[in-house]
């Protein structure tokens, strides 16, 4: 019996054309190269430029992705844009983006579960498609996290970068097992307890303001690797599937240790592990699409391979998506 799945069309990617590295963060704040690296992984990040919005980045990673899959933008009748920095409190900056497409029909919206946004994006655009209410979608995930951080403080301000990543996604019919393209399982998790460890300190409601982003360092390591593991390990429950089955590992590009930890946790080979935080930081729900469209661009990931994405982020939220390419 045959089933609808989400199959991946094309890709594409955006990154602000300035770049930050250490060294020149090392002359804003008490930090050095040789620290930011040993602690995280990262050496450098992008930046988004004075008046350079996130629907600008946003609508330029879609442009690729649009190209890369060879459709016409008309043909897209849902835009979900993962993002916790938008352009404004409202409209959704997935409109903006709807619009300086040309698209007028359909629906677009925005998600917000910070650094998991793009995995709970792909999440609920297999739910819709499957269930017929869309066709085809486009999956954002954009991010301008220099705009809410705090300049000053060194724990923060070193860790992450502005960019943006899409995909197209078209339901189609497949033959109904796990050798079947596109996306096979996702699985999503959030404890709000945690929200006060990794949080933005402003809001409409709250403050008036956007605020500045706060982080217990320690603390969110040391829940990062136990709860990535947890719903990967259902991934595989889900589908049969094991570490060794695997040919790609896309982690939320947080820190270079964490991913190194989970991959080892879990049984996964150093070398089907994509890592680009050394040169884009953390670009929270950007992070996994602009990793994948660097593992494509590159020939590592190619039709037929099995993917493995995971993320963690703010709330706390988590989880984990397992796509055949």
């Amino acid at each position: 019996m045959t089933q609808t799945r989400s199959v991946v069309l094309g890709g594409g990617s955006y990154l602000p054309s300035r770049v930050l590295t250490n060294a020149e963060l090392a002359r804003m704040v008490d930090t050095s190269d040789e620290w930011i690296v040993q602690r995280t992984g990262i050496r450098e990040r992008h930046i988004a430029a004075d008046g350079e919005m996130t629907s600008d980045l946003a609508l330029r990673a879609a442009q690729a992705a649009l190209s890369d899959a060879g459709v016409d933008a008309r043909t897209i009748d849902l835009i979900v844009l993962a993002t916790s920095t938008p352009d404004q409190t409202f409209p959704a900056t997935a409109v903006t983006v709807q619009a300086s497409l040309g698209i007028d029909h359909g629906a677009a919206f925005d998600l917000q579960a910070v650094c998991s946004g793009f995995v709970y994006a792909l999440s609920v655009t297999d739910s819709m498609l499957r269930s017929g209410a869309c066709k085809r979608a486009l999956v954002i995930g954009a991010e301008t996290f220099s705009r809410i951080l705090d300049w000053t403080d060194r724990t923060t301000c070193v860790l992450f970068g502005d960019g943006a990543g899409a995909i197209v996604l078209e339901a189609q019919q497949q033959p109904g097992n796990v050798t079947d393209r596109g996306i096979l399982t996702t699985h999503l998790r959030s404890d709000g307890r945690h929200k006060s460890k990794l949080y933005v300190d402003g809001g409409p409601s709250s403050t008036q303001t956007v605020g500045h982003l706060r982080m217990e360092g320690r603390a969110v390591f040391k829940h990062a690797v136990a709860m990535i593991t947890d719903v990967i390990d259902d991934a595989f429950k889900a589908t049969g599937y094991g570490a060794d089955s695997i040919d790609w590992f896309i982690p939320h590009q947080a820190n270079k240790r964490i991913i190194d930890d989970s991959a080892k946790k879990l049984g996964i080979a150093p070398e089907k592990v994509v890592i680009t935080v050394d040169r884009h930081g953390n670009t929270s729900a950007a992070s996994i699409p602009l990793a994948l469209d660097v593992a494509r661009k590159d020939g590592r990931v190619k039709a037929g391979d099995l993917v493995l994405f995971e993320a963690m982020g703010g709330g706390f939220t988590w989880g984990s998506a397992l796509v055949r390419w």
